[in-house]
């Protein structure tokens, strides 16, 4: 990884008008710990990847920061080093497999609903480069619904929510879009299914949700997909290898393939973006002031 962030920089000052992208933020997050949240995220991400879009992974989970581990990456530096302005955002991007830009976060989000005017406005400064870098940067939240994740959800284009068919994982599932909902917050919820014995499995604790949410909440909450429970996954984590690459052709991967060609080109395709970067900053802007 030498000089990585000279040759970020180098990148984005070529980069022309005409090729911009429209970057779109998306938040993956959980109801509970334990149902495969980051993993899911990673391998979602670098799906993506393979299939031609760029992708940014933020790890905002402030308990658990993962993503690095998931990877056998050792970053320098984190979200931490940019608060306090030590870093720049460029600084603070490392790559990963297949050239998966990722930004290791930790505890450096406990910081950000303790930063001054000044220091908020240092933040979306240097977040706002990052727009038309990537096709799409997705935050990797912590599970539960804290102040932190809570900004990132609202914030977000839109939040994918994981879970798998355990009773208590559904339960918290649906708990945290209620919550969402309860504090009037307009949110484009996408459901994940994670570690399903057979496709049947996926779809009815998909129908469950879905239902419970339309008729208490008024909200229709599409299923994304389902991951199918695998060998692989574990084994892939012990290695430190993400599972998609290690083993691309056992069932885990083939599900998140299905899952990333139905969320850029099927029925629950992403609308176009509603102002990306700048739109995901002036919100969570709202809520750190």
């Amino acid at each position: 990884m030498s000089d990585q962030a000279q040759s970020l920089r180098n990148m984005v000052r070529t980069q022309s008008d005409s090729r911009a992208r429209n970057t779109r933020i998306v938040t993956v997050t959980s109801g509970k710990g334990g149902v495969g949240k980051s993993n899911f995220t990673l391998n979602f991400a670098l799906a993506l990847q393979r299939k031609g879009f760029k992708v940014l992974v933020f790890d905002a989970d402030i308990g658990l920061a993962n993503i690095d581990l998931l990877m056998g990456a050792s970053p320098k530096y984190s979200l931490y080093h940019l608060l306090k302005r030590e870093k720049s955002i460029w600084d603070i991007i490392y790559k990963g497999y297949h050239d998966l830009e990722f930004i290791a976060g930790g505890s450096g989000f406990n910081d950000l609903i303790r930063l001054s005017e000044a220091e908020i406005d240092y933040f979306a400064q240097q977040v706002n480069e990052l727009n038309g870098h990537v096709d799409f940067i997705i935050f990797d939240t912590g599970a539960g619904l804290s102040k932190e994740t809570l900004k990132f959800i609202v914030a977000a284009t839109e939040t994918i929510v994981v879970t798998t068919p355990e009773p208590t994982a559904i339960t918290d599932a649906y708990a945290i879009i209620k919550m969402v909902s309860a504090m009037g917050h307009e949110v484009r919820f996408r459901l994940v299914v994670n570690r399903v014995a057979e496709a049947n499995e996926g779809k009815q604790t998909a129908d469950k949700i879905g239902l419970v949410a339309k008729q208490f909440l008024n909200l229709d909450i599409e299923a994304l997909g389902f991951v199918e429970d695998d060998v692989s996954v574990s084994k892939a984590v012990k290695k430190q290898v993400p599972f998609t690459v290690a083993y691309p052709t056992c069932p885990a991967s083939r599900s998140i393939e299905r899952l990333a060609d139905r969320f850029v080109t099927g029925e629950a395709a992403p609308e176009a973006p509603s102002g990306g970067v700048k739109s995901f900053l002036n919100k969570m802007i709202k809520l750190l002031k």
